[in-house]
């Protein structure tokens, strides 16, 4: 298990979070991930990084088969005129590689630089999954610990719905 990981793993026991591992293949598209995830009890995730023209970085956690129209999304003024990171950016912000990108990383994001967005719809799952900062496992926890998770972490989650682009407040 890689360092980064592992330290993910220690955080999780520490702070009482229940969760499992599963290892697998390292998959590096969600397309390459579809037959194995069926084993994986749960909502699985993709995860975009983005940055707009004023240098304002996004994480986006999406279901899996949400359907993403940058387009659409660039039509919400929160986000403006954005397009995919850069991996210079990745590494620097939330200390990942492309294919392992998950919001796990931004606990590496010490000065909250990066505005996170979890699709709404993965709440209504029970168990969501992402990679654990390597892309050769994947974390299954309750998505109401790993909000909780997060926020004891001070990492802000806010709501995003993918039909519509609309941030949703709860």
């Amino acid at each position: 298990m890689e360092d980064k990981s592992k330290k993910l793993v220690d955080l999780l026991i520490k702070e009482n979070i229940k969760f499992s591992i599963t290892s697998h293949p390292a998959f590096f598209t969600v397309k390459e991930s579809k037959s194995f995830k069926q084993n994986i009890e749960g909502a699985h995730t993709k995860n975009l990084f983005l940055k707009n023209k004023k240098n304002k970085f996004f994480l986006l956690s999406c279901k899996d088969d949400t359907n993403i129209d940058l387009k659409k999304i660039k039509k919400n003024s929160l986000f403006g005129n954005i397009s995919f990171a850069n991996e210079s950016y990745l590494k620097d912000y939330l200390n990942l590689t492309p294919g392992s990108v998950t919001p796990f990383g931004l606990l590496f994001d010490s000065s909250n630089i990066v505005k996170f967005y979890l699709d709404n719809k993965l709440l209504k799952y029970e168990i969501v999954n992402f990679h654990p900062m390597i892309n050769t496992s994947t974390v299954s926890l309750n998505t109401s610990d790993f909000v909780y998770f997060m926020k004891l972490q001070k990492k802000v989650v806010n709501y995003f719905n993918f039909d519509t682009c609309q941030i949703v407040y709860d």
